[in-house]
């Protein structure tokens, strides 16, 4: 009862987020992965602060995971916070879904996604059960090919009314936006975007063996390397679409699920953070979100749904950056001053924070690339116009 109140208050004004009509407590989803094998582990989310969860992946018959299938990476300050996975379905039959698992989670707060895979044959026999056992409020198409993600939301749109979810992948590079449109005209009502990206090859040089267990060792990548690429894709179809999305990819910190509602996610969705960070990491980084919000002086999350989208331009910025330097600040450890490809940068000095500092810049050789500033840790090197 005590975890039940906490979530409340700290999910109940600013965070509240709407989704194909259901109201979540929290814009934080537990994305489909190993958390949500089954009732069990999707309740005790729920009993985490999560707005909503996402079910593994049914098919007509259970995933036979090789082993290992789920790694870190082996130089882990190259890629921090990012998992390899070769992991595949639920390994529970969909049958054992629609007969237990399912009706476990009647009563469950927020809304509850089912996710559907991988062809239109397989939605065709799952779907319809899955919808009758009445605790469901929405179903994820996942297609592993573009040219099947069609048809099978149009399968699903023929055996249910519940919103559907397209979730969209990464590499099907210059044909997604087509490939989504194509889901919407076949009755999807929004996206998830994005799922994992790969394959991926981690090998151990100490063995020269790989590092997963999959098919020629080959993985797919999550985690905070793919926000980035999963940030624009979200953009980009929320520009161009304006239907409910939920953004999925690399979201590990408060910041990031701003960032992500500020590209025009409708709600954020989390598999490898709560897989690192443990199921606490949604109480945790609902009150960061709640604490943002509150010292910045907004009410709701809807505030800031799609600010960055009327900014984004089209072409190419070009105009000469206006380099600001605040000797107090500067700690002498000359990064500004190594990046330069172009040897446009020479700080002058010998002791750290004195306004006795003097930063020259070569204006013909500077091309305003801006890396200077971005590795500048203790912000003594800005840029005045811009953004």
């Amino acid at each position: 009862m005590v975890v039940e109140v906490q979530i409340a208050e700290l999910t109940m004004n600013p965070l509240e987020t709407r989704l194909f009509g259901n109201i979540l407590p929290s814009p934080l989803i537990l994305a489909s992965g190993p958390r949500s094998y089954a009732a069990e582990g999707i309740q005790a989310a729920y009993e985490a602060g999560a707005g909503a969860v996402v079910t593994k992946t049914l098919r007509l018959h259970p995933a036979n995971n090789p082993t290992p299938h789920i790694v870190t990476p082996l130089r882990s300050r190259d890629l921090r916070n990012t998992l390899f996975n070769s992991e595949q379905w639920s390994d529970i039959t969909w049958e054992e879904w629609v007969r237990k698992e399912l009706p476990d989670l009647s009563g469950h707060p927020g809304a509850l996604i089912a996710s559907i895979g991988h062809t239109a044959e397989e939605a065709a026999a799952i779907t319809k059960d899955v919808a009758l056992t009445g605790v469901v409020d929405i179903i994820e198409c996942v297609a592993y090919s573009g040219d099947a993600l069609a048809s099978m939301v149009r399968t699903v749109r023929e055996n249910t009314e519940l919103p559907i979810l397209a979730k969209l992948t990464f590499g099907w590079g210059d044909r997604l936006m087509e490939i989504a449109e194509q889901a919407l005209e076949a009755g999807a009502n929004g996206f998830t975007a994005i799922d994992s990206i790969g394959p991926t090859l981690q090998i151990d040089i100490e063995t020269g063996m790989p590092t997963h267990g999959g098919k020629g060792g080959r993985a797919w990548m999550s985690g905070a390397a793919i926000r980035p690429i999963a940030i624009a894709l979200v953009a980009d179809l929320a520009s161009r679409f304006q239907v409910p999305v939920v953004g999925t990819g690399g979201v590990f910190a408060a910041s990031d699920v701003v960032e992500m509602t500020m590209v025009g996610a409708s709600a954020v969705g989390a598999c490898t953070a709560p897989m690192l960070k443990d199921l606490d990491w949604f109480r945790s980084t609902a009150h960061g979100v709640a604490t943002w919000l509150a010292d910045h002086g907004k009410s709701s999350l809807d505030e800031i749904r799609g600010v960055a989208l009327t900014i984004l331009a089209d072409t190419d910025q070009q105009l000469e950056l206006d380099f600001r330097f605040e000797p107090i600040q500067c700690t002498l450890c000359n990064q500004c001053v190594v990046v330069c490809a172009y040897d446009a940068r020479a700080l002058q000095g010998s002791n750290p924070k004195s306004i006795e500092l003097e930063m020259e810049v070569d204006r013909e050789r500077c091309r305003n690339c801006g890396l200077c500033v971005s590795v500048c840790r203790p912000n003594a090197l800005t840029i005045a116009n811009w953004p």
